[in-house]
Parts: C-alpha cells; structure tokens; sequence
C-alpha cells in the first residue's frame, strides 16, 4: 500500500478506547497514532494494549488543538456525524492522511474541524464506540488502497487472481528480443 497514515483522538476519556485505537493502529499498519487534550492516564493504556502498540507505533500526544503537528502535506480527516460530512463508502482516502475523532459522548471541536481538509461520516443509524468508529475508518482504508483480487459476482471468494504488481520502475518492453 502506498502512502501513509496516522489517527488520533481529541478529549478521550477513557483507557480502554484509546488502548483500542491503539491496537486497532498498530494491527491496520499505521505510521502513528495521536491523542490531543486526553483525559486519561497515558500508562493506563497500556492495560488494554495487548499488542504492544506503544511500542511499535509512533504514538504522540499533543496538549491543544494549536498544537498538533502532521507530517508536510498530511490531509487531516475528521470523523464526524454532521450534515455535510461525505459517507465512508463514497470517500477516496488521501494517500497521506491523519484521521481524528472525537471523545466519547462529545463531537470532534470546532477549532478542529476548521483545520481538518475532509469530514467523513460513517454510515449507521447511531453512534458507534469511538474504538469502533476508528477501526472501521482504518479497514475501510485498508479496503479501498490495498491491492486486492475482485469480490465475485456470487456469494463466496475471489474467483480472478490479482494482477501482477507493476510498479513505475519496472516498464513494460516492447521487444524484449531486441534487448535479450
């Protein structure tokens, strides 16, 4: 997979969620994980950290809103159920992206959202467990960047291999005689 990405957490609350998000980080390959103004104990979440997360992924912690830092031309993406919010299934990931949600039983905070690029909305009747909520943005990620073979038109698994990967440093040749 191609590119990058972070998520991250402003206001959590709770240990348990921010050591989800954090295992759920590490498992999905991401590059970092973040947490802005946490109301927790940072070596508490480590409890529900089963993956050792913490020490695999760059994880960082950042005091306000005004004080995130994101890697040069890292889109920053809001998970928020408002209004004009682009649905999950609709959205094309940015090759560089840092994902953010909000606190439990809170909202992403408006100084925030101003500095996020794109606000995505995951599809559901309600509300979801922020870890949940961050787990699914990453899987959907890994769906829509990763490479892999066609789901078949029937129920069961991919009946096409996948393609040979190509990359930009291997070209096709036309005559591949004339340099043999």
């Amino acid at each position: 997979m191609r590119g990058y990405f972070g998520i991250g957490v402003e206001g959590i609350s709770k240990e348990q969620n921010i050591g989800t998000i954090a295992r759920s980080a590490h498992s999905f390959g991401a590059s970092f994980f973040f947490t802005i103004a946490p109301a927790v104990d940072v070596p508490a979440f480590r409890a529900s950290d089963t993956s050792d997360a913490f020490d695999h992924v760059p994880y960082h912690q950042y005091a306000s809103v005004d004080a995130l830092e994101l890697p040069h031309k890292c889109s920053l993406v809001a998970v928020e159920l408002v209004e004009n919010s682009i649905e999950l299934p609709s959205f094309r990931h940015p090759t560089r992206a840092a994902y953010v949600l909000g606190p439990e039983m809170g909202s992403v905070s408006p100084e925030l959202m101003e500095k996020c690029d794109h606000v995505i909305k995951i599809p559901m009747k309600f509300c979801v467990n922020v870890g949940v909520a961050g787990a699914l943005v990453m899987y959907d990620r890994l769906l829509s960047m990763g490479k892999f073979a066609p789901r078949p038109v029937r129920a069961g698994g991919p009946t096409e291999a996948l393609p040979p990967k190509q990359t930009s440093l291997r070209r096709k040749v036309r005559n591949p005689e004339k340099y043999a």
